[in-house]
């Protein structure tokens, strides 16, 4: 249930480019992230208006510091990013996430701390095959900025999966763990709206386009894959959950043929290839079954 949960949400992560895509036709990137983050948090205390019993300030600090990190910081570091660097660069050095969340864990002692060497071999050949992916067609472009900004992006991500794999060990339902999460997620990214041309106008949302895309990303892609996804970390512990990050551009690639109609090239299929076997060397534990 773990994989499945963990499998199903890069699933749709990897389609959210053709929505947003849509979406930046008539929206700024920050107003698409405070739209998104607020109707996912409406749809979660639709779905379940009970409220979450912290036990004491340690754990509402903790919260705190995943909705900074996961919510807010991690898509504006990568929205920011985007404007200096190019796009592939950022896909590629945001792939780095998963190898920043064993090194946390290994330094914070959790239960999953020990790093195997399959790990670390699966890490450079699925990084093999995403550079493949991203790069096809483009040269590599290095810009100091935006590449520490992506770098800083992956590790921010690094530090909500340990946080998400803490919030797990409370044993609180995660309906409401994740809700909390976007509660502060969302507090955070309030005053960064005056820092950029945000504007409150829902009338934009009268176009069909951009309503079906505002709703797949904020009901889907937010409210419902972020339970999934901790759910996957509670299950499987942050490193082997964040390991699927590495098929987010697999499935760009897919989702670009079919709905784009972008041609799929050689080296698109052999990226997809490496990624997977990647995948695969890190998720193995060496057990026969």
């Amino acid at each position: 249930m773990g994989h499945l949960a963990a499998l199903f949400t890069v699933l749709v992560w990897g389609t959210t480019f053709i929505s947003t895509k849509v979406l930046l036709q008539g929206f700024w990137p920050v107003e698409i992230l405070f739209f998104r983050f607020v109707m996912g948090y409406l749809a979660l205390l639709l779905v379940c208006p009970r409220r979450l019993k912290v036990e004491n300030h340690h754990q509402e600090l903790v919260f705190v510091l995943a909705g900074l990190c996961g919510i807010c910081l991690y898509y504006l570091l990568e929205n920011i990013a985007l404007t200096y660097t190019m796009a592939s660069n950022v896909g590629v050095i945001i792939s780095v996430a998963p190898f920043f969340t064993a090194i946390l864990s290994h330094l914070f002692a959790t239960s999953e701390g020990k790093l195997t060497i399959n790990f670390f071999v699966g890490f450079v050949v699925a990084m093999a095959g995403v550079a493949l992916i991203s790069f096809q067609g483009t040269k590599l472009e290095v810009n100091l900025t935006g590449d520490i900004l992506a770098i800083l992006a992956a590790f921010v991500w690094a530090c909500y999966s340990i946080l998400t794999r803490k919030i797990s060990s409370f044993c609180m339902p995660v309906l409401l763990t994740t809700r909390r999460t976007f509660f502060y997620g969302i507090l955070f990214m309030i005053p960064t709206l005056f820092l950029f041309d945000f504007r409150l106008e829902f009338g934009r949302f009268v176009n069909h386009m951009y309503l079906f895309n505002i709703l797949y990303l904020g009901l889907g892609a937010s409210a419902l894959c972020f339970v999934t996804w901790n759910m996957a970390v509670h299950r499987l512990g942050a490193v082997k959950t964040s390991v699927y990050i590495y098929m987010v551009p697999v499935i760009t690639v897919v989702t670009s043929a079919l709905v784009l109609k972008e041609p799929v090239t050689g080296r698109s299929i052999l990226g997809t290839m490496l990624t997977v076997v990647g995948l695969s060397l890190s998720e193995y534990n060496g057990r026969k079954h």
